[in-house]
């Protein structure tokens, strides 16, 4: 396999929408209960401020998707939205991604935070160098979400 990390282009929304297989992963993936899931939001994530989208490819092939949220006033970024293809599932490309990411972010603090219940993904960033934050930091961050996660910082390289 040979990895690279490479900006986001809007032609490829459609693609990486398609990777959503159902309602519920869609909400486990971005809070949104969708399917099929809608090219055009996943075109204008790429657009907002302070976002950086990504494809992480595999040779040529598309494999994963996940952005930076660079928040330059608290010097730091969140990774979010990352999405691996359905066939690339279970072989690694999400730790894969996942460093890429932090690495790319530019920051010294790297968050992201992720549904308790998504065991998968928990893993993934575990197995990627990054750690849970202090639960009294959790519990600070999660007051005004509409739902609780669990929040991780980059510790680096496992």
């Amino acid at each position: 396999m040979s990895f690279a990390l490479v900006p986001f282009t809007v032609d490829r929304a459609a693609l990486v929408a398609g990777w959503v297989r159902s309602a519920d992963e869609a909400d486990m993936w971005c809070s949104r209960a969708e399917h099929p899931f809608p090219a055009e939001v996943v075109a204008g994530w790429s657009t907002q401020d302070d976002v950086a989208a990504y494809l992480l490819v595999d040779g040529d092939r598309p494999v994963a998707y996940g952005e930076v949220w660079s928040d330059d006033e608290e010097d730091e970024a969140e990774l979010a939205r990352l999405l691996v293809a359905p066939g690339e599932r279970g072989r690694g490309v999400g730790r894969v991604l996942t460093r890429a990411l932090a690495a790319r972010a530019g920051f010294d603090d790297v968050f992201l935070r992720v549904r308790p219940d998504n065991a998968a993904a928990l893993a993934s960033y575990r197995g990627a160098g990054f750690a849970d934050v202090a639960a009294e930091l959790q519990d600070e961050w999660n007051a005004p979400q509409p739902r609780p996660y669990t929040w991780l910082r980059w510790t680096g390289m496992p």
